[in-house]
């Protein structure tokens, strides 16, 4: 099991922080080294990646981000009434009477919202503001407006409408968030909306069916995938000799093999040695993983 170093993907309860899943792994894998990608809110529940081991290396390179799509939810936006946080959690702030809303303007929302966007977070999201995130300031009673970005919403999809609650799927680049979709849709329709559940089913190439439950992870506590697997499956892949190894594991650049963005390099053994990346030329070390043997 490559010491117990990899992946662990767990299908994060609704009611826990991910650092509550993590404090959890620690004591279910007994090891404190353990991290996670990509934070969910408490109320959200689905794919949450864990680091284990030198796992957790990973965790800051893992080829999630860039992706239009690399992330997927199933959510519930209720329109009709706009929240402190823009979801179920938070104090409902204004309110109005979503039955006039028509399926059309819904569609047109909904379209407006897909593709590349500019999004204004949530106020109460993990974004840091001068070194603090920016629900700890809220939470202290501080005003705060975050500028814009760019997101991409590769898939917004409206599965039904049940009264003033709309069942949707998104799929999204990282950093998107789906409250935000569902307050910006409902003050588009003039109504209001928030979010009342959140489901996340894929992260890049690690999906619900991946995912283990923590009560699963009690009875028996395993990796997901051990590093090389971990590595294979989310990185593309160079096989290397004896000697590129050696070189590679000390940290040393390797000549380039025309490979795009960051890719795992592994020795003949089939262990996972390093995730690089090409720069003039050079097969250059962004993380080494594991030494050469001899």
């Amino acid at each position: 099991m490559e010491d117990g170093s990899g992946l662990v993907v767990v299908d994060k309860p609704a009611g826990l922080t991910s650092h509550d899943v993590v404090a959890r792994l620690r004591r279910i894998l007994r090891t404190r080294k353990v991290g996670h990608a990509g934070t969910l809110d408490p109320m959200a529940t689905g794919v949450l990646v864990c680091g284990v081991g030198r796992g957790t290396k990973l965790l800051g390179h893992l080829a999630l981000d860039s992706a239009p799509d690399s992330k997927a939810y199933t959510a519930t936006i209720r329109l009709g009434a706009a929240t402190t946080t823009d979801d179920a959690e938070g104090e409902i702030v204004t309110t109005a009477d979503p039955s006039a809303v028509t399926d059309e303007a819904i569609a047109a929302g909904i379209a407006a919202l897909t593709g590349p966007i500019l999004q204004v977070p949530s106020s109460v999201s993990a974004i840091k503001i001068d070194g603090k995130r920016a629900y700890a300031r809220v939470r202290a009673g501080e005003q705060v407006d975050l500028p814009p970005r760019p997101v991409t919403v590769s898939a917004f999809t409206l599965l039904d409408r049940r009264g003033p609650d709309l069942d949707v799927v998104v799929e999204c680049s990282s950093g998107t968030y789906v409250r935000a979709l569902a307050r910006d849709l409902g003050a588009g329709l003039a109504v209001g909306g928030h979010l009342t559940a959140l489901r996340r089913t894929r992260v890049g190439p690690f999906h619900l069916e991946h995912a283990r439950t923590l009560p699963d992870l009690e009875e028996s506590p395993e990796l997901s995938l051990p590093l090389a697997d971990a590595v294979a499956v989310a990185f593309a892949r160079r096989d290397v000799d004896a000697d590129a190894a050696t070189d590679v594991s000390h940290g040393r650049p390797l000549p380039g093999a025309g490979l795009p963005g960051t890719y795992g390099v592994f020795a003949p053994d089939g262990r996972v040695l390093a995730l690089v990346a090409e720069r003039d030329g050079a097969a250059r070390p962004v993380v080494v993983l594991a030494p050469a043997s001899g």
